[in-house]
């Protein structure tokens, strides 16, 4: 499953996978858009999220991670729209992926600044979606869940195992086997790299 957290629309999008052969099982978005209470706005979402989940049972759920924009009002709320999708994922014992905007529209599109248009159109002929949905976050959706997707099935899946990075960008972890923790094994390694 893939989620577009938005604070006026979060678009969603379901994936089912057999072999190679991909279907959309449905494309939606959540309307916010009317809730002006943001407390009111992140229950919702979280009942929503809860409710997609309960019914679709993926077996994972990725999500576009925010953007840093110049206004931090606007992000703090979109970060807390992508917590609580996240938490409503996570309750549910489902693991959760994110991923960067730029690198979802490049695995969709090949360009990382894509037109969410353009996002839109490839989405639907990847997965021959005959009727568009109405709203753009709908696409945006499914266009994480295919990143995911394309991310997890690619050669370097089968080489790095399951063990995946869950921050900011997603996917898998560096070719190294310790990932994440490299650089503080390689700067025990190498004490005389570091810069002090």
């Amino acid at each position: 499953m893939g989620i577009d957290p938005g604070t006026n629309y979060m678009g969603y999008g379901v994936l089912e996978i057999e072999g190679r052969t991909l279907r959309p099982v449905v494309l939606g978005d959540i309307d916010l858009h009317r809730i002006a209470d943001p407390y009111a706005k992140l229950r919702y979402i979280l009942e929503r999220v809860g409710a997609l989940v309960d019914t679709y049972r993926p077996q994972e759920v990725a999500l576009e991670s925010p953007f840093f924009g110049e206004n931090v009002q606007s992000m703090l709320k979109l970060g807390r729209a992508q917590g609580v999708a996240m938490a409503a994922a996570l309750s549910r014992g489902l693991d959760v992926f994110e991923y960067a905007p730029m690198r979802i529209k490049q695995s969709i599109t090949g360009r990382g600044s894509a037109a969410k248009e353009q996002v839109a159109a490839i989405v639907c002929r990847t997965l021959a979606v005959e009727r568009p949905p109405k709203r753009l976050d709908a696409t945006d959706g499914m266009a994480v869940a295919l990143c995911h997707y394309f991310t997890t099935s690619g050669p370097m899946n089968a080489l790095l195992g399951n063990d995946r990075v869950k921050g900011l960008g997603g996917g898998k972890k560096a070719a190294s086997k310790g990932g994440s923790q490299s650089w503080e094994q390689f700067l025990k390694k190498h004490p005389d790299r570091e810069i002090k």
